[in-house]
Protein backbone atom coordinates (compact mmCIF):
# COMPACT_ATOMS: atom_id res chain seq x y z
CA UNK A 1 0.00 0.00 0.00
CA UNK A 2 2.86 2.40 0.80
CA UNK A 3 4.40 1.92 -2.65
CA UNK A 4 1.06 2.38 -4.39
CA UNK A 5 0.35 5.60 -2.50
CA UNK A 6 3.86 6.80 -3.33
CA UNK A 7 3.19 6.20 -7.04
CA UNK A 8 -0.26 7.79 -6.84
CA UNK A 9 0.90 10.91 -5.06
CA UNK A 10 3.99 11.31 -7.23
CA UNK A 11 2.27 10.84 -10.59
CA UNK A 12 -0.94 12.72 -9.75
CA UNK A 13 -2.32 15.52 -7.60
CA UNK A 14 -4.42 13.00 -5.66
CA UNK A 15 -3.04 13.14 -2.11
CA UNK A 16 -4.70 10.76 0.32
CA UNK A 17 -2.23 10.64 3.20
CA UNK A 18 0.84 12.59 4.19
CA UNK A 19 3.99 10.63 3.40
CA UNK A 20 7.14 11.87 5.06
CA UNK A 21 10.76 10.81 4.86
CA UNK A 22 10.37 9.07 1.51
CA UNK A 23 13.62 7.74 0.10
CA UNK A 24 14.73 7.21 -3.49
CA UNK A 25 14.21 3.50 -2.91
CA UNK A 26 10.57 4.17 -1.97
CA UNK A 27 10.02 5.95 -5.28
CA UNK A 28 11.84 3.17 -7.12
CA UNK A 29 9.68 0.45 -5.61
CA UNK A 30 6.53 2.30 -6.69
CA UNK A 31 7.15 1.72 -10.41
CA UNK A 32 5.24 -1.58 -10.48
CA UNK A 33 2.10 0.34 -9.55
CA UNK A 34 2.28 2.85 -12.41
CA UNK A 35 -0.44 1.06 -14.47
CA UNK A 36 -2.65 0.83 -11.37
CA UNK A 37 -2.34 4.60 -10.96
CA UNK A 38 -3.40 4.79 -14.59
CA UNK A 39 -6.50 2.74 -13.73
CA UNK A 40 -7.42 5.22 -10.99
CA UNK A 41 -7.05 8.11 -13.44
CA UNK A 42 -8.91 6.19 -16.13
CA UNK A 43 -11.85 5.63 -13.78
CA UNK A 44 -11.99 9.38 -13.08
CA UNK A 45 -11.81 10.22 -16.79
CA UNK A 46 -14.56 7.71 -17.55
CA UNK A 47 -16.82 9.07 -14.81
CA UNK A 48 -16.24 12.60 -16.08
CA UNK A 49 -17.06 11.51 -19.65
CA UNK A 50 -20.22 9.74 -18.49
CA UNK A 51 -21.29 12.85 -16.60
CA UNK A 52 -20.68 14.99 -19.67
CA UNK A 53 -22.62 12.46 -21.72
CA UNK A 54 -25.61 12.70 -19.37
CA UNK A 55 -25.50 16.49 -19.31
CA UNK A 56 -24.49 17.30 -22.88
CA UNK A 57 -24.51 14.05 -24.84
CA UNK A 58 -20.72 14.43 -25.18
CA UNK A 59 -21.40 16.90 -27.95
CA UNK A 60 -19.61 20.15 -28.62
CA UNK A 61 -16.10 21.51 -28.75
CA UNK A 62 -16.00 22.65 -25.13
CA UNK A 63 -16.99 19.24 -23.77
CA UNK A 64 -14.09 17.56 -25.58
CA UNK A 65 -11.75 20.31 -24.40
CA UNK A 66 -12.66 19.43 -20.81
CA UNK A 67 -11.57 15.83 -21.43
CA UNK A 68 -8.27 17.08 -22.89
CA UNK A 69 -7.57 19.38 -19.94
CA UNK A 70 -8.66 16.99 -17.16
CA UNK A 71 -5.51 14.81 -17.37
CA UNK A 72 -3.33 17.93 -17.10
CA UNK A 73 -5.20 19.09 -14.02
CA UNK A 74 -5.06 15.70 -12.29
CA UNK A 75 -1.36 15.17 -12.97
CA UNK A 76 -0.26 18.75 -12.44
CA UNK A 77 1.24 18.78 -15.91
CA UNK A 78 4.02 16.44 -14.74
CA UNK A 79 4.40 14.59 -18.02
CA UNK A 80 3.70 17.70 -20.08
CA UNK A 81 6.81 19.36 -18.69
CA UNK A 82 8.88 16.26 -19.47
CA UNK A 83 7.51 16.13 -23.01
CA UNK A 84 8.36 19.77 -23.73
CA UNK A 85 11.85 19.46 -22.24
CA UNK A 86 12.45 16.30 -24.30
CA UNK A 87 11.39 17.99 -27.52
CA UNK A 88 13.58 21.01 -26.76
CA UNK A 89 16.58 18.77 -26.15
CA UNK A 90 16.23 16.11 -28.82
CA UNK A 91 15.36 18.54 -31.59
CA UNK A 92 18.03 21.06 -30.71
CA UNK A 93 20.58 19.45 -33.02
CA UNK A 94 23.31 19.83 -30.37
CA UNK A 95 25.75 17.42 -28.78
CA UNK A 96 24.63 14.81 -26.25
CA UNK A 97 25.91 16.86 -23.32
CA UNK A 98 24.22 20.01 -24.56
CA UNK A 99 20.93 18.16 -25.11
CA UNK A 100 20.99 16.96 -21.51
CA UNK A 101 21.71 20.52 -20.32
CA UNK A 102 18.81 21.89 -22.36
CA UNK A 103 16.45 19.28 -20.94
CA UNK A 104 17.55 20.16 -17.41
CA UNK A 105 16.94 23.88 -17.97
CA UNK A 106 13.78 25.03 -16.16
CA UNK A 107 12.87 27.30 -19.08
CA UNK A 108 10.76 25.94 -21.93
CA UNK A 109 11.85 26.57 -25.51
CA UNK A 110 9.83 27.27 -28.62
CA UNK A 111 10.11 23.69 -29.90
CA UNK A 112 8.52 22.34 -26.75
CA UNK A 113 5.70 24.89 -26.68
CA UNK A 114 4.77 24.33 -30.32
CA UNK A 115 4.94 20.55 -29.98
CA UNK A 116 2.78 20.56 -26.85
CA UNK A 117 0.20 22.82 -28.46
CA UNK A 118 0.08 20.53 -31.50
CA UNK A 119 -0.39 17.49 -29.26
CA UNK A 120 -3.29 19.09 -27.40
CA UNK A 121 -4.91 19.95 -30.74
CA UNK A 122 -4.42 16.40 -31.99
CA UNK A 123 -5.91 14.90 -28.81
CA UNK A 124 -8.89 17.22 -29.04
CA UNK A 125 -9.53 16.42 -32.71
CA UNK A 126 -9.26 12.67 -32.09
CA UNK A 127 -11.80 12.91 -29.27
CA UNK A 128 -14.07 14.94 -31.53
CA UNK A 129 -14.04 12.21 -34.17
CA UNK A 130 -14.42 9.14 -31.93
CA UNK A 131 -17.91 7.64 -31.61
CA UNK A 132 -19.20 7.97 -28.05
CA UNK A 133 -18.92 4.24 -27.14
CA UNK A 134 -15.34 4.14 -28.39
CA UNK A 135 -14.46 7.40 -26.65
CA UNK A 136 -15.65 6.07 -23.31
CA UNK A 137 -13.41 3.03 -23.63
CA UNK A 138 -10.46 5.08 -24.90
CA UNK A 139 -10.42 7.58 -22.04
CA UNK A 140 -10.37 4.74 -19.51
CA UNK A 141 -7.57 2.63 -21.01
CA UNK A 142 -5.50 5.60 -22.22
CA UNK A 143 -3.79 6.41 -18.87
CA UNK A 144 -3.30 2.71 -18.06
CA UNK A 145 -1.49 1.98 -21.32
CA UNK A 146 0.43 5.25 -21.08
CA UNK A 147 1.86 4.38 -17.68
CA UNK A 148 2.54 0.79 -18.71
CA UNK A 149 4.57 2.15 -21.60
CA UNK A 150 6.42 4.42 -19.19
CA UNK A 151 7.19 1.48 -16.88
CA UNK A 152 8.49 -0.48 -19.86
CA UNK A 153 10.76 2.41 -20.89
CA UNK A 154 12.06 2.81 -17.33
CA UNK A 155 12.90 -0.89 -17.07
CA UNK A 156 14.21 -1.58 -20.55
CA UNK A 157 16.49 1.38 -21.29
CA UNK A 158 19.50 2.63 -19.29
CA UNK A 159 19.41 5.93 -17.44
CA UNK A 160 21.37 8.70 -19.12
CA UNK A 161 22.43 10.78 -16.11
CA UNK A 162 24.81 9.76 -13.31
CA UNK A 163 22.22 10.76 -10.70
CA UNK A 164 18.63 11.92 -10.31
CA UNK A 165 15.22 10.58 -9.29
CA UNK A 166 14.88 8.81 -12.62
CA UNK A 167 17.89 6.66 -11.72
CA UNK A 168 16.02 5.31 -8.68
CA UNK A 169 13.15 4.31 -10.95
CA UNK A 170 15.51 2.69 -13.46
CA UNK A 171 17.39 0.72 -10.81
CA UNK A 172 14.27 -0.63 -9.10
CA UNK A 173 12.14 -1.37 -12.19
CA UNK A 174 13.18 -4.98 -12.73
CA UNK A 175 11.46 -7.81 -14.60
CA UNK A 176 9.20 -8.52 -11.64
CA UNK A 177 7.97 -4.91 -11.62
CA UNK A 178 7.29 -5.04 -15.38
CA UNK A 179 5.42 -8.35 -15.01
CA UNK A 180 3.24 -6.96 -12.21
CA UNK A 181 2.56 -3.84 -14.23
CA UNK A 182 1.74 -5.83 -17.37
CA UNK A 183 -0.67 -8.12 -15.53
CA UNK A 184 -2.36 -5.05 -14.06
CA UNK A 185 -2.61 -3.42 -17.48
CA UNK A 186 -4.08 -6.57 -19.00
CA UNK A 187 -6.64 -6.96 -16.22
CA UNK A 188 -7.97 -3.46 -16.85
CA UNK A 189 -7.75 -3.38 -20.65
CA UNK A 190 -8.63 -6.90 -21.85
CA UNK A 191 -12.30 -6.77 -20.73
CA UNK A 192 -12.91 -3.83 -23.10
CA UNK A 193 -12.31 -5.83 -26.27
CA UNK A 194 -9.65 -6.68 -28.80
CA UNK A 195 -9.10 -3.04 -29.74
CA UNK A 196 -7.85 -2.26 -26.22
CA UNK A 197 -5.45 -5.21 -26.31
CA UNK A 198 -4.21 -4.22 -29.76
CA UNK A 199 -3.71 -0.65 -28.56
CA UNK A 200 -1.67 -1.95 -25.61
CA UNK A 201 0.62 -3.95 -27.89
CA UNK A 202 0.93 -1.14 -30.42
CA UNK A 203 1.79 1.40 -27.75
CA UNK A 204 4.43 -0.82 -26.14
CA UNK A 205 6.02 -0.99 -29.58
CA UNK A 206 5.78 2.80 -29.82
CA UNK A 207 7.47 3.15 -26.41
CA UNK A 208 10.29 0.89 -27.62
CA UNK A 209 10.81 2.89 -30.83
CA UNK A 210 10.76 6.24 -29.03
CA UNK A 211 13.00 4.95 -26.25
CA UNK A 212 15.51 3.48 -28.70
CA UNK A 213 15.67 6.76 -30.62
CA UNK A 214 16.19 8.78 -27.43
CA UNK A 215 18.83 6.31 -26.24
CA UNK A 216 20.82 6.80 -29.44
CA UNK A 217 20.67 10.57 -28.99
CA UNK A 218 21.35 10.73 -25.23
CA UNK A 219 23.04 7.45 -24.35
CA UNK A 220 20.01 6.52 -22.26
CA UNK A 221 16.71 7.94 -21.02
CA UNK A 222 15.95 10.64 -18.46
CA UNK A 223 12.96 11.50 -16.31
CA UNK A 224 11.85 13.94 -18.99
CA UNK A 225 11.91 11.22 -21.62
CA UNK A 226 9.82 9.01 -19.34
CA UNK A 227 7.22 11.76 -19.30
CA UNK A 228 7.40 12.13 -23.07
CA UNK A 229 6.87 8.38 -23.50
CA UNK A 230 3.79 8.48 -21.29
CA UNK A 231 2.24 11.54 -22.91
CA UNK A 232 2.84 10.49 -26.51
CA UNK A 233 1.58 6.99 -25.74
CA UNK A 234 -1.75 8.39 -24.58
CA UNK A 235 -2.07 10.18 -27.91
CA UNK A 236 -1.08 6.96 -29.68
CA UNK A 237 -3.90 5.16 -27.83
CA UNK A 238 -6.44 7.68 -29.11
CA UNK A 239 -5.01 7.38 -32.62
CA UNK A 240 -5.22 3.58 -32.49
CA UNK A 241 -8.84 3.69 -31.35
CA UNK A 242 -9.61 6.18 -34.12
CA UNK A 243 -8.22 3.75 -36.71
CA UNK A 244 -10.05 0.77 -35.21
CA UNK A 245 -13.34 2.69 -35.05
CA UNK A 246 -13.37 3.37 -38.77
CA UNK A 247 -12.14 0.05 -40.14
CA UNK A 248 -14.36 -1.05 -43.07
CA UNK A 249 -15.74 -4.23 -41.48
CA UNK A 250 -17.77 -5.42 -38.51
CA UNK A 251 -16.24 -3.93 -35.36
CA UNK A 252 -18.39 -5.72 -32.78
CA UNK A 253 -15.48 -7.99 -31.81
CA UNK A 254 -13.12 -5.04 -31.37
CA UNK A 255 -15.13 -2.97 -28.93
CA UNK A 256 -17.18 -4.09 -25.96
CA UNK A 257 -19.92 -1.52 -26.53
CA UNK A 258 -20.27 -1.71 -30.33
Amino acid sequence: MRSFLTALQFLTRIHIVSQKDLTMADFGRSTKFFPLVGAVLGAIYLLAALLLYVLFGLQGYTVKAVLVLLPILLTGGLHCDGFMDTVDGLFSGRSRERMLDIMKDSRTGSFGVVAFGAMLLLNWSLLMDLPVPVLLIAVFVMPIIGRMAMLFAVAYFPYARPEGMGRAFAEMADRKAVLIGLVTALLFTAPWGLAALAALLFCLLWAYVLGRWAEKKLGGLTGDVYGAVELTTETAVLAAFYLFAFLPFDRSALFLWM
